[in-house]
């Protein structure tokens, strides 16, 4: 059996994130739109494994996924027709060989999200469906102080949507903030993420800069004394980039 890595950009807008869980049906989601079409190329049915689970309406720069086959296809067959047959929304970048023990989840070692924010005076409409619009431009020193705190290993729970009640001890290895006359940027590399913290973590950032919130909300909101803000808009969040182990 081979153990093909592939590489997917893709515009969330219209699926229901990577994967849906449990009995619900995923047939409106990334990982449901190429299965179907590696099942009609290999015979197979194979599970595919992603190194970050978006969620929906999020988009991807470079998802990361594999899968086991055993068709002899070429890594170029295998491209050419993934992006013959998929929706226009969804690519193929890369197609390539791995050794068995190259798992797109378990051997990743960084996964970092891009969050997009205009901040021009006018919104622009072409961009409308992959940036969220901020009419008051936040204070981003404000931001930045908020963001070093994140930074390091701590349970993330509580900045996550997830019902699960055990700790959750993620590294958030960085937080960096950019920003233009009309764009901000908000860029976060961690080990993993939870379900929503990425958008948990740049609304309530983004609630400090605007002065909804005091940059001590950070520390409180770890120790459970007040809540985080509701996720960010998923439209302006992009998976960026996957990192990996040396195998």
């Amino acid at each position: 059996m081979r153990n093909i890595k592939l590489i997917l950009e893709y515009d969330g807008s219209r699926y229901q994130g990577w994967q849906r869980l449990g009995d619900e049906d995923s047939s409106n989601t990334i990982s449901g739109r190429l299965s179907d079409v590696i099942c009609k190329m290999t015979g197979e049915k194979p599970e595919l494994i992603c190194g970050s689970r978006t969620e929906s309406g999020v988009h991807a720069y470079a998802q990361t996924v594999n899968f086991h086959t055993s068709a002899s296809l070429s890594l170029r067959e295998i491209k050419n027709y993934l992006n013959r047959y998929l929706p226009t929304d969804i690519a193929v970048t890369e197609a390539e060989d791995m050794p068995e023990r190259f798992h797109s989840s378990m051997t990743a070692a960084s996964r970092t999200y891009v969050y997009r924010i205009s901040v021009a005076d006018v919104p622009n409409v072409f961009e409308r469906k992959y940036v969220y619009h901020s009419f008051k431009r936040p204070d981003t020193d404000r931001m930045r102080e908020a963001a070093a705190l994140l930074k390091g290993k701590h349970d993330f729970q509580a900045f996550s949507s997830s019902k699960k009640k055990k700790a959750a001890p993620k590294e958030v290895f960085d937080i960096d903030i950019y920003e233009d006359a009309s764009e901000l940027q908000i860029s976060i590399c961690a080990s993993d993420f939870l379900h929503n913290m990425a958008r948990i973590i740049v609304s309530t950032l983004l609630d400090i800069g605007l002065s909804l919130r005091p940059v001590s909300d950070i520390d409180a909101i770890f120790s459970g004394t007040k809540k985080a803000s509701d996720p960010a808009d998923p439209k302006g969040l992009f998976l960026q980039e996957i990192t990996y182990k040396t195998l």
